[in-house]
């Protein structure tokens, strides 16, 4: 630990970016100087193959400000930021790609945007140096992710963004929740914004992302709407389609109940029915399902946490 604190951290998960690593540091030292306050450098490497750790050692040996950390396998971008926030001890932390993608230069316009009053401010990469294919799984996602959480940014996955310390320490990733860190900031009251960056070609090795992605980012964006609307009132999230389902079903059985009693008719061979009795089924399973949830939340209210801005007076 050091005797103080760093002012800023800036925290770069790496997977084989080997070639990237001399050229990167060498565009952190001439950003670095720009920023006020000392900086440490947090490289995560993430289980890769091609002697990237080797490389972040030689950095740390060179200069003094550098830590490496070296998962043990692959465990993904999100989980190389979250053993990177867990280290971090500066006010500010700031995050990049290692392909030099991400230019650092942009790292003091980033700060200074949170010092105008933001908690956390993304880079919008504009405009994206990317395979056209590669920008368009990136629109849809963007265009969706902004329609379903009501969050007005244009580039929720840059890996560029700069955050308050407590951004980084409050909010949790895995998985692949690292898209979705500026959805879950904003869940837990903090300001959110963004500010266009410079984005670069790739210069050494082949993207790690592409059209492949998106159908998990589709259910990382379930995930994230369920964890940040729906966690604790679950009965909300279930109650609605087994409402819907109940009335439904109970309507087709009222009204083949009324046909069988008062018309004669038989419904041996009526497959509304069967239709009918299974929308039944299914909605008092979905409310079976929020029932249980709401139980769930209710036993673990104790360790429900909740995000705090300030506290004021004696305790």
């Amino acid at each position: 630990m050091r005797a103080t604190s760093p002012a800023l951290t800036v925290v770069l998960p790496v997977h084989n970016e080997v070639e990237s690593l001399p050229e990167l540091h060498a565009g952190l030292n001439a950003a670095l100087l720009q920023c006020p306050g000392a900086a440490e450098i947090i490289y995560v490497d993430d289980a890769s193959t091609d002697g990237s750790f080797d490389a972040i050692a030689g950095l740390a040996q060179s200069d003094a400000r550098v830590r490496g950390v070296q998962l043990r396998r692959r465990y993904g971008k999100s989980a190389a930021l979250a053993v990177g926030f867990a280290r971090a001890q500066g006010q500010i932390v700031v995050t990049l790609d290692a392909d030099l993608q991400d230019d650092p230069a942009e790292i003091p316009r980033l700060i200074a945007a949170l010092a105008a009053g933001d908690d956390l401010v993304c880079g919008w990469r504009k405009p994206r140096a990317d395979p056209w294919r590669k920008r368009a799984a990136s629109w849809l996602f963007n265009r969706a992710t902004a329609a379903l959480t009501g969050l007005p940014l244009h580039d929720f996955n840059s890996g560029l963004k700069a955050c308050r310390g407590e951004v980084a320490r409050q909010v949790q990733l895995y998985g692949d929740l690292h898209r979705f860190l500026p959805v879950l900031a904003a869940r837990q009251g903090f300001r959110v914004s963004e500010i266009p960056v410079a984005h670069r070609p790739r210069k050494y090795g082949r993207t790690k992302y592409g059209w492949g992605r998106a159908l998990v980012g589709l259910f990382d964006l379930l995930s994230v709407l369920v964890l940040t609307q729906y966690a604790a009132r679950p009965l909300h999230l279930f109650g609605i389609p087994g409402l819907l389902c109940c009335l439904l079903g109970g309507g087709i059985s009222a009204s083949l109940a009324w046909e069988r009693l008062f018309e004669g008719q038989y419904l041996s061979n009526r497959p509304l029915l069967i239709l009918g009795v299974l929308l039944i089924v299914v909605g008092v399973q979905f409310f079976s399902l929020g029932l249980l949830g709401e139980m769930l939340v209710t036993a673990h209210a104790d360790q429900l946490r909740y995000s705090i801005r300030a506290e004021v007076g004696a305790p």
